[in-house]
Parts: C-alpha cells; sequence; structure tokens
C-alpha cells in the first residue's frame, strides 16, 4: 500500500495542477494572440492526458488493494466514508468528459468554450483530489458513527467526510500539490533553457509554472501551521513523534535536526528552540505539550521515521519558499535577475524537492498515526489480510509501477522532443 500511495501521490498531484498551468497559458493565448502560448497549452494538454491515464491506473490498482490488503477494515469503514469516494468517482469522470472534450475541441469548439473546458478538467481533478484526502482524513479523525461493543452503529456519512480533520489535510495537500508541480515543470523548463533549446517557448511556460508554485510555497507554512495546531489537539502522540518529544513540559523547544533514541528517550545532536514547539502546538510559549510518556508505550507510532520525515518535509519547504521570496523579490525590484543562469540553475536544482517533501508529508500522516488504522479505533495489525501469498501481489503492483515510471519518462522525453521538432 505505501508503495503504491508513493507512486500514485506524484500522478495525482500532477494532475490535479497541471489543467490550471494549462488554462492559464490558453487563455494568454485567447487574450494575445501569441502563438506560442498556443503551442505551451498544447505540450501541457498531453502531458495532462499522460497523467490522467497514469494515474487512473495506478488509482485503480489502489482500489482493488484496500480490498485485497484490508479485509477487515472495508467490512466495517467502508459503509462509513464510501460517499467521498463514490463521489470522487463522479469528479474522476466528469474530469474525463472534460478532458476528452478539451484535447479533441481544438478549431470544433468555440474558443472560449474550449478554454472553459479546460478549466473543468482542473476543477474537477482538483475535487476530486479533495475527496481522496477526506477518506484518509477520517482515518486521522473518525467521525460519523458510534463505536458501541464492537459495533459501528448510527451511521452518519456527511459526519464521516466533513470530520474534524478534512479541512486541514485537505488544504495542507492541496497547496503542496501546487509547490511540487508548480516547482517541478519550471524546472524542466529552466533546465532547457540553460541548454538554449526553443528558449522562447521554455520562458513562457517557465514563468506560468514558476508563479503557481512560488505562490503556493508562500502559503504552505501557513497552512503547516494550521495543520501542526490539528495534530496537536487531536493526535498529541504524532506530533510527540513528529518532534521527538518524549517528555510532558511546558515550554517545550522546538527540535532542529536530531537523531532520536526511543530506547533512552531523547534525541542527540539536535538544535533546540525553547517555547518553540508550545508556541507552534498552542500559540503560546509557555504551553505545556504532551510528550510520549503520557502514550502507553504499544500506543506510540515510530519515532525515528516519523521525526526523519517530518523534518526532510519542513526543510525542503523552507528551502522552496526561500526561492520563491528571491524569485518575487527579482519580479518586484531585480528583474535584470530572471534571466540569470544562477537563478534558473536554482530552480533546476529544486524541480525534485517539492515531491520528496509531499513524500515525506505522506510518511509523517501514515506513519505518525500508527499503531492506528482508524484513530482510536482500529489497529492496523487488526485490520490488514490473514492470508498467505501477498507478497507475490506486492511483486506485481512493483512491475506495474516501475512500468509505469519508465512509459511516462519516455512519453515526456518524446514530448520535448515534439517541441523541438516544432520550432526546427
Amino acid at each position: 500500500m505505501a508503495l503504491s500511495l508513493g507512486f500514485h501521490i506524484v500522478f495525482a498531484c500532477i494532475g490535479m495542477v497541471m489543467p490550471f498551468f494549462m488554462a492559464v497559458s490558453h487563455f494568454k493565448w485567447l487574450r494575445t494572440g501569441d502563438p506560442v502560448y498556443k503551442n505551451v497549452t498544447k505540450a501541457w494538454s498531453k502531458g495532462v492526458a499522460i497523467f490522467f491515464a497514469t494515474g487512473a491506473v495506478s488509482g485503480t490498482v489502489l482500489s482493488f488493494e484496500l480490498g485485497l490488503l484490508w479485509p477487515a477494515f472495508m467490512e466495517h469503514a467502508g459503509p462509513i466514508f464510501g460517499m467521498p469516494f463514490s463521489l470522487e468517482g463522479t469528479a474522476f469522470f466528469i474530469e474525463a468528459i472534460a478532458l476528452g472534450f478539451y484535447l479533441y475541441g481544438w478549431d470544433r469548439f468555440r474558443p472560449w468554450f474550449h478554454w472553459a473546458t479546460g478549466v473543468v478538467v482542473g476543477v474537477s481533478g482538483l475535487v476530486s483530489g479533495i475527496l481522496v484526502v477526506a477518506a484518509n482524513a477520517w482515518m486521522n479523525s473518525p467521525a460519523g458513527f458510534d463505536y458501541i461493543d464492537g459495533q459501528y452503529l448510527n451511521i452518519d456519512p456527511i459526519a464521516a467526510m466533513f470530520n474534524d480533520a478534512w479541512f486541514s489535510q485537505a488544504l495542507h495537500m492541496t497547496v503542496a500539490a501546487f509547490v511540487a508541480t508548480g516547482f517541478a515543470v519550471a524546472g524542466i523548463h529552466a533546465l532547457m533553457i540553460l541548454r538554449g533549446k526553443q528558449v522562447d517557448f521554455h520562458l513562457r511556460a517557465f514563468r506560468i509554472a514558476a508563479v503557481f508554485g512560488a505562490v503556493a510555497a508562500v502559503l504552505q507554512p501557513l497552512s503547516g501551521d494550521i495543520s501542526a495546531k490539528d495534530v496537536a489537539k487531536r493526535q498529541p502522540a504524532k506530533l510527540a513523534a513528529m518532534e521527538a518529544h518524549f517528555t510532558t513540559e511546558a515550554r517545550a523547544p522546538l527540535i532542529i535536526g536530531g537523531i532520536p533514541d526511543e530506547k533512552n528517550e531523547t534525541v542527540h545532536w539536535a538544535l533546540k528552540i525553547p517555547g518553540g514547539l508550545s508556541f507552534l502546538a498552542h500559540n503560546d510559549f509557555d504551553a505545556v505539550v504532551t510528550g510520549l510518556d503520557q502514550v502507553p508505550k504499544e500506543n506510540r507510532p515510530p519515532v525515528a521515521i516519523t521525526h526523519y520525515a517530518f523534518q526532510v518535509m519542513v526543510g525542503l519547504g523552507m528551502t522552496l519558499l526561500a526561492i520563491s521570496l528571491l524569485y518575487f523579490f527579482a519580479l518586484w525590484k531585480k528583474k535584470r535577475w530572471l534571466d540569470t543562469r544562477w537563478l534558473l540553475q536554482l530552480f533546476v536544482i529544486a524541480t525534485p524537492m517539492g515531491f520528496i517533501a509531499v513524500e515525506a508529508g505522506w510518511t509523517v500522516t501514515e506513519v505518525g498515526r500508527q499503531p492506528w488504522i482508524i484513530y482510536g479505533v482500529m489497529r492496523t495489525a487488526d485490520a490488514v489480510t490473514p492470508m498467505p501469498g501477498i507478497v507475490y501481489s506486492f511483486y506485481i503492483f512493483t512491475a506495474v509501477y516501475i512500468s509505469l515510471s519508465l512509459i511516462v519518462a519516455f512519453l515526456l522525453y518524446r514530448q520535448i522532443r515534439m517541441v523541438g521538432k516544432l520550432y526546427n
């Protein structure tokens, strides 16, 4: 399941965000008549189609895995949080229909109607992602049922979907998708500019993607703050694992870096900011923050993995924020920097950072919830299938995802080559 999510989340993020890049480029073409924007739009639309197809395949595999790997979980949880999945299916079909209209609508539809179908692709893809995150949020903040004597009673699917965690998780994930995709796309186009290939084309594309990514990177710490405060309230054990915070105390320090020692319940070689964690969690430097010492050992999440993943996520997020602020400063005061090699090289270096941060963030979300699959209600060990031979399906799914990755890489490389032929 972790392998499948790790692959699918990349395809999903790009599928959620790229249609908006495409729509902006299309809008600029309609307003200016500049044929370069039309070429950028057509190139991006083919990329959207590629990621839509691969996302559909990887998402379908995940759907099968829910039944294959977690039969006890689906037996009880399926009727409760099935609504967001069914609505996600509706959003997926709308996205597919709109994408079909968009791809085959060139010179067949009225220009602004054609553009509107591209906007629908983006909106429906975004809604689809938010609905899936709502289902995951329910696992972190169960709602919409009464758990009595091992039975799930009085089911309310609306309350389950709009649980206490859905907004903070959906906001954080959506902004993260824009950051990751914006910087990845901008980085690829920056690389082509540095190589001196079709500079006009790639410069237009770079500017659109860079603005999306930079704006999202500035907003991401705000969404992260909302998420951190929500986790501190609902899942204190997860927050304690994220920060390797072993002892309940007032004026709890914010730990940066360090190596957790779970046996001796301490952290070696860490930078500690006094009161930082208390302020992050409760807006009060003197507030008491629950440590892992208040959590029974059998209910503690793995500390090292959660802490390292959290540090990677935050560290890369701050790096992308710094690049974004530098880019906005260049747009505002130092326009001559915009064409310099060093600024473009920064974006090239940042190309994978957003997606690494996304993977690290999901590791925090999933590993930090352990040992629960439904927080406080059902343990992961009680939900997983007891059937033997599952390892072989793991090999098959691994082969599927590796194949998908190679196919996507080949198709995207061919798209870049086609852009070169277009201008030659």
